[in-house]
């Protein structure tokens, strides 16, 4: 299925719910790009044993798919001084959840409560700032289906998947600030800024 061999079959077959999917990815060790950006494909993924935040989006999407779902992923964007972040989102009971790779104490799974796609973005907003307090999340893009793109063997291919971020940039994008909300925004305060900088990983490195 999907060309993937028997080893990488079973796993995926065993990732029966989005909350499995969830604590797969929390297994893996987060990929610090020691020698360079990489968009590694799922299947890279599972060989590697590590991941980055679409990474990690793009293995729980053919997860989903394997449990009838459909592969969505969803792009945050931030202020140019911050890193964007996507985000794998699924729908049960008519209500959006989300499953995320992050090495960072916020930014994390989403239980499946939020009635729109904005509603769940914006549970994001306030745990997405700088190490000063600035808040930075800016916009979002609807739901891209990945399987736009399964003539380009993005779940197998050994080399980068550069197509998947390209589309998923090239989506629209909504606007959740005015000039004015942006102007008014308060910052984080020093106690959240101090959580927000808990880690799972150690790395000098700090890309979501």
């Amino acid at each position: 299925m999907f060309d993937f061999n028997k080893k990488e079959l079973k796993i995926f077959k065993s990732l029966k719910t989005p909350k499995q999917v969830q604590d797969f990815l929390d297994t893996l060790k987060i990929n610090f790009e020691e020698n360079g950006d990489t968009c590694m494909s799922p299947r890279m993924v599972l060989k590697t044993g590590k991941a980055h935040c679409i990474e990690g989006a793009m293995l729980a999407a053919v997860a989903l798919r394997f449990q009838g779902r459909k592969p969505l992923l969803v792009d945050l964007t931030t202020t140019k001084n911050d890193f964007d972040h996507v985000i794998t989102v699924f729908k049960e009971h008519n209500c959006w959840g989300a499953i995320t790779k992050t090495n960072h104490s916020v930014l994390r799974y989403r239980e499946p409560v939020y009635k729109t796609i904005r509603e769940l973005v914006m549970s994001f907003f306030h745990e997405y700032f700088l190490d000063d307090g600035r808040k930075t999340l800016r916009s979002y893009s609807m739901p891209v289906n990945l399987s736009k793109l399964d003539n380009t063997g993005w779940m197998t291919s050994e080399t980068d998947v550069w197509q998947v971020p390209t589309l998923l940039i090239k989506n629209d994008h909504k606007k959740i600030l005015s000039r004015s909300q942006i102007a008014n925004l308060r910052k984080a305060h020093k106690v959240e800024i101090k959580a927000g900088n808990i880690v799972e990983w150690k790395n000098n490195l700090k890309k979501f």
